[in-house]
């Protein structure tokens, strides 16, 4: 494809489809082929405009409509937005040398870097303050553990930590605990029921998960903790949504749990926020469960290989 070969390519589809478009500021509008493909008078709700930084044309519905949807209905693949091969499917070796995993390939397909540098806050101005307390507990509901989280003002902006302690039976200690989900006990009530359980990434998310609605869980320790002694408390689910942050350790994190469940539960998603980072952002943004986007690659692999 040659350079704004895919402009050219997502244009006809949505002609052939929708009619002609009309310029809005840098975007150009269409009709929606998901929601305004009745033939009656709408508001164009669909917008493409070409990003020449990543050599990739970006279509969007407004009205919320998935991007994957769009395409289907359109009669396109993801690959048909860019220009050139798309970065999750060009060959390109890692710094050791080896092909790319997939979810270092989905990073890429959606335009994101490999490597995240944390932002410099510069030092400190006033001492950190406990923000949440998490207690994670057993089957039968007795306190194992808890994760504080800190937050500590800086000069450009607010830092946030997070320590462990364990419950010793007759008070609390520094240090890790044994690996259950959060909010286990309620993780087990759902599964019972039939309900589907949304695997987060961080407790945060997870209680707004909650608040939302959804039977929620996460790790303790971070985005690369979760480990084969958490998914066995799954066992059983008929469906596990994975809730991924939009940044390569959430990819990467969606992954590696969806690989430890397997066998384990009936049906794997792997989603992501409609609008922002994380989970919070999305409800923030006015979004609920079913707004979820899925991650092309990562959801097709783990739902179509394995499904």
């Amino acid at each position: 494809m040659g350079i704004h070969g895919s402009w050219d390519t997502v244009t006809e589809a949505l002609i052939r489809v929708s009619g002609p478009g009309r310029s809005s500021g840098d975007w150009v509008r269409y009709l929606c082929p998901v929601h305004e493909a009745d033939g009656r008078r709408h508001r164009p709700s669909l917008g493409i405009v070409y990003n020449h930084g990543k050599r990739k044309t970006i279509v969007r519905c407004f009205a919320g409509c998935r991007d994957q949807e769009v395409l289907d209905r359109l009669g396109l693949r993801v690959r048909d937005l860019f220009d050139g091969p798309p970065p999750a499917f060009a060959a390109r070796p890692s710094a050791d040398g080896h092909s790319i995993g997939l979810a270092d390939r989905a990073v890429l397909a959606a335009g994101l870097p490999l490597t995240v540098r944390k932002p410099d806050l510069g030092p400190a101005t006033g001492t950190g303050r406990v923000a949440a307390t998490y207690v994670y507990t057993g089957r039968g509901g007795a306190a194992l553990g808890r994760v504080i989280r800190v937050h500590t003002p800086h000069l450009g902006g607010r830092a946030k930590h997070f320590w462990q302690q364990r419950w010793t039976g007759t008070g609390w200690c520094n240090g890790g605990f044994d690996k259950v989900p959060y909010r286990l006990p309620e993780v087990l009530d759902g599964i019972g029921a039939g309900a589907d359980v949304y695997v987060c990434e961080g407790e945060a998310d997870t209680d707004t998960a909650r608040h939302a609605g959804a039977i929620a869980t996460t790790n303790a320790g971070g985005a690369h903790n979760w480990r084969p002694e958490h998914a066995v408390h799954l066992q059983g689910a008929e469906r596990v949504w994975i809730v991924a942050d939009r940044d390569p350790p959430g990819y990467r994190r969606a992954v590696a749990v969806a690989h430890t469940l397997l066998g384990l539960v009936g049906e794997i998603r792997i989603v992501q926020a409609r609008d922002g980072k994380d989970f919070t952002d999305h409800v923030d943004a006015g979004h609920d469960l079913s707004d979820l986007d899925p991650i092309p690659l990562l959801d097709n692999h783990f739902r179509l290989r394995y499904g």
